[in-house]
């Protein structure tokens, strides 16, 4: 339950969740439990006035890059992990909804029997109108990680703060469980 007396300190927020958070204890896919819990957490910020924005990752149901190194072409595997996160993106908003928090998904792959594009002015828009936006298909982009898309947004809808909930504590220029040389950014700002 939302504590009615509590203030919220940012107005707007970017949550990045990886898509591990959601496995709980299951070995793949989606946890229900973890799904509704994180998605109350969600709901309760918003009942706060918080606007709240996520990127989820889609490393519980399948991670490109490891295909990729195993021999797949590369683009086509990143493709497939994006598809992963518009399924897990398809999933917390079921599960807001469920909640009766009013929740949009926004691909940034043309999915439009699926979800919405993504388009800026509309994510900015639906957080406006108090309505959770959960971006999918990462950049749309191979080559670039859900993490990337997290900051890109971030940025595009002028949220005031990132909140990284992932198994990689920090920002880094290159992954640090296979570079262990990778620089961890210690300061981001959305200036």
């Amino acid at each position: 339950m939302t504590n009615t007396n509590a203030t919220a300190r940012y107005r707007r927020i970017l949550v990045k969740l990886s898509g591990e958070a959601l496995l709980g204890s299951e070995d793949y896919g989606i946890d229900p439990q973890i799904l509704k819990r994180i998605a109350g957490e969600i709901r309760d910020l918003t009942q706060m006035g918080v606007q709240v924005a996520v990127v989820l990752g889609g490393g519980n149901i399948f991670r490109g890059a490891g295909l990729a190194r195993a021999g797949m072409d590369r683009v086509t595997a990143d493709h497939m992990g994006m598809l992963a996160t518009v399924i897990n993106a398809l999933a917390m908003q079921d599960a807001l909804e469920s909640l009766g928090t009013y929740a949009r998904v926004m691909s940034a792959l043309r999915i439009n029997e699926v979800c919405e594009d993504y388009i800026r002015r509309r994510a900015v828009r639906h957080l406006e109108k108090g309505r959770v936006v959960i971006f999918g298909a990462g950049t749309g982009n191979p080559f670039f990680t859900t993490d990337t898309a997290a900051s890109l947004r971030a940025i595009e809808i002028n949220a005031e703060i990132l909140l990284k909930a992932t198994k990689v504590n920090g920002i880094y220029d290159s992954d640090p469980n296979l570079n262990p040389d990778a620089k961890r950014y210690t300061h981001l700002t959305f200036d």
